[in-house]
């Protein structure tokens, strides 16, 4: 395919994305539709349409419409490109510009706070609030690719271990400045899930901050029954396995099959971690030294990652998930052993979604103590990433 041809790929793609449509499930199934697209077309087009995403509102400015076709008539002016030097209507590329579309937008510094920095108009309060005083410079960087990051499961081998591993694999890989366990991935991204040092257990892609979130409470506490209550696909149960080799680690999720790939996640990881469901917990027999809940959440602290996610989200659902996420809390309150922590994470940086939720909780419970907080948002390149602990 012509450069062209896929920036013509992208404007479909992204009509269908504007229209509803997820964003993986809309390129997966062009994928499918276009058979002849070879890889790099299709990393291309993707990498098109993430990067829109990304920037939706102030390409859209500069572009002149909320449309494909505006999104990447602002990314070609954005990158100082003429955009009709590749809206030529030859071939597969995109049709030529109408009189409106060549006319100059208005200077970005003249558009509103939230289209700037690519924020929800109806968010921009609270992001505002919530990430003072570096919110300009937070949004900004969430307009930009997410860098890839590597846990080592250091059940399977040290950290040198993986680099030189990942190195015979063709990815080029090196120690996170601030996590020990953490790798930064800087060339060989796409091989990842094909290599053998992915296959075999001995790297799992995690961010970085959630990797740190973890270590943090390695060095706070050391449990010898740990529950995951909100266990996903298992990320934080194989990192909770790794830290804690002694402990005792329990899976489970109000979903169970959201569960089923992570047995031979640990079997490859060389961890034990007991998948149990969420109605086998039983809150007079069942207690813990340590009970995480990374709770479902908006999300917002890796907007980098889902942007297609920031755009759809809605004050209704973010109403929605707090009420979740406080009865999650109740529910996980009844495992605790005497003495024992509670752990309640998000990937989101939303006061409301995170100290909130903690003062509220204390103030139904005012029998627990509070242990600590932090917000993961200063580690190099990773996503925002919040820690709460309570003891009981």
């Amino acid at each position: 395919m012509t450069p062209a041809a896929r920036i013509q790929a992208a404007i479909e793609c992204l009509d269908e994305i504007l229209a509803g449509q997820p964003a993986e499930q809309c390129l997966t199934r062009w994928a499918r539709g276009h058979r002849f697209a070879g890889s790099k077309d299709r990393a291309e087009i993707r990498d098109h349409v993430y990067s829109a995403l990304r920037q939706r509102s102030s390409l859209a400015w500069i572009g002149g419409a909320m449309t494909g076709r505006g999104l990447m008539i602002g990314m070609l002016r954005q990158s100082g490109i003429d955009p009709q030097t590749v809206f030529s209507g030859e071939g597969y590329a995109p049709a030529p510009l109408s009189a409106q579309e060549c006319k100059p937008p208005p200077p970005i510094e003249d558009a509103p706070w939230s289209v700037q920095h690519d924020v929800p108009t109806w968010m921009e309060k609270d992001v505002r609030a919530d990430l003072a005083p570096r919110a300009e410079a937070i949004c900004d960087a969430f307009r930009q690719r997410a860098q890839v990051f590597l846990r080592v499961a250091t059940a399977r081998g040290s950290v040198d271990d993986a680099i030189n591993a990942l190195g015979a694999a063709g990815i080029t890989a090196s120690r996170h400045e601030q996590v020990e366990t953490s790798l930064v991935v800087t060339d060989g991204a796409r091989r990842i899930k094909q290599s053998m040092p992915y296959l075999t257990g001995l790297v799992e892609l995690q961010d970085v901050s959630g990797n740190a979130a973890v270590r943090a409470l390695k060095n706070k506490y050391k449990p010898l029954r740990i529950l995951d209550l909100c266990a996903g696909g298992g990320g934080k149960s194989l990192a909770l396995a790794d830290a804690f080799p002694s402990a005792k680690i329990v899976a489970s999720d109000a979903n169970f099959s959201r569960m089923r790939d992570l047995p031979d996640r640990a079997r490859r990881a060389r961890v034990d971690i007991e998948i149990r469901a969420s109605d086998a917990l039983n809150s007079e027999t069942d207690r813990f030294d340590l009970v995480l809940c990374d709770v479902p959440c908006s999300g917002s602290g890796t907007w980098r990652r889902q942007p297609d996610a920031k755009w759809r989200f809605s004050s209704d659902e973010l109403q929605r998930l707090t009420d979740l996420q406080a009865d999650i809390l109740r529910r996980a309150r009844d495992f605790v052993s005497p003495g024992g922590t509670l752990a309640y994470m998000t990937c989101s940086f939303l006061t409301r979604e995170n100290d909130t939720q903690i003062t509220g909780f204390r103030t139904e419970n005012p029998d627990w103590r509070f242990a600590m907080s932090r917000r993961f948002d200063t580690i190099k390149g990773g996503d925002i990433f919040f820690l709460a602990t309570l003891t009981r």
